[in-house]
């Protein structure tokens, strides 16, 4: 299972309605694998089931251009790329990000 969780540290509440698409390297190239939104507490945990997850690299696109823009907020990023890579198959992986307008980190949850 992948998940995330996004954050707006400048405002201290969840970011809602942040756009994110998953996707995963195959044969050099990325591939779609889903796409979601983040709901009012800035979750979004139906990207990929525990069943569906292999080993390998993911990519997670949050595009952040639009939830600034609704928030009258000018972003430096518009949009985040994190990659990340799965070694255990079958397991919970949650990403989470932290924004801000000009910056923003992440780290690997539970």
């Amino acid at each position: 299972m992948i998940t995330t969780h996004v954050l707006d540290t400048a405002h201290g509440r969840p970011a809602e309605g942040v756009d994110i698409t998953l996707f995963k390297m195959v044969d050099g190239k990325w591939e779609f694998l889903a796409r979601g939104s983040t709901n009012a507490n800035g979750r979004l945990v139906d990207l990929l089931t525990e069943e569906s997850v292999e080993t390998g690299l993911y990519k997670l696109v949050f595009e952040t251009a639009a939830y600034f823009g609704r928030q009258h907020t000018t972003g430096f990023y518009p949009y985040i790329p994190l990659v990340f890579e799965i070694h255990e198959a079958n397991t919970h992986y949650h990403v989470p990000l932290l924004l801000s307008p000009f910056g923003y980190s992440t780290y690997r949850g539970s």
